[in-house]
């Protein structure tokens, strides 16, 4: 079996949930992320995705800051009004993020188990990088196992356990930091 720790930052408003950014750590040593290209569309349709998440503080606050930066005379050159370097390969569009995701996952063998911190909106917004629940490809697991769910079976707080040291709400460092603390979770387990 093998294990996958993800992450997602998205943009959810009460009834929708999409994509900003998703952070993926395979047991195995690999690593993905992406940042929806759709923050830097062009035309009327990326222009109210960007002002729709310009009105959530707290995605200004957290998220944002979070995503790649521009480097060199790019930081130079790049307009004040855009959220992060949106020349940056890790921007794709979300057919190619939705291929290249069902890849890493598939690499990972036919048992893998998905794993996510407070991962109900994760794992939604996960599924539908391909659309329905139903449409999920083959070798795509169906839930997400949770570590905050994990910890309370175990009778831990948020408090009792690893802290994060750096780049919280960035999706790759969450999902490195996820794989942490699932891996100490499963110590505890196997030293009781």
């Amino acid at each position: 079996m093998s294990v996958i720790d993800y992450d997602l930052e998205f943009l959810e408003d009460g009834r929708t949930i999409e994509l900003i950014s998703i952070g993926m750590v395979c047991d195995d040593g690999r690593e993905y992320y992406a940042v929806s290209a759709r923050l830097a569309g062009r035309g009327l349709a990326g222009w109210k995705f960007r002002r729709r998440i310009r009105k959530q503080k707290w995605l200004m606050e957290n998220v944002i800051p979070n995503l790649p930066k521009a480097h060199g005379d790019w930081n130079l050159h790049m307009p004040k009004s855009w959220f992060f370097n949106y020349s940056d390969p890790a921007v794709k569009p979300h057919k190619r993020i939705a291929d290249e995701v069902m890849e890493f996952i598939r690499a990972a063998g036919p048992d893998v188990q998905l794993w996510a911190n407070y991962g109900a909106y994760d794992h939604v917004c996960l599924a539908q990088l391909w659309g329905r629940m139903i449409d999920l490809p083959e070798g795509v697991p169906m839930f997400t196992h949770d570590i905050q769910q994990e910890a309370s079976r175990q009778g831990l707080a948020w408090d009792d356990l690893p802290e994060q040291e750096s780049g919280e709400h960035n999706a790759l460092a969450d999902a490195r930091h996820n794989q942490t603390v699932r891996r100490w979770l499963a110590s505890r387990l196997e030293a009781s």
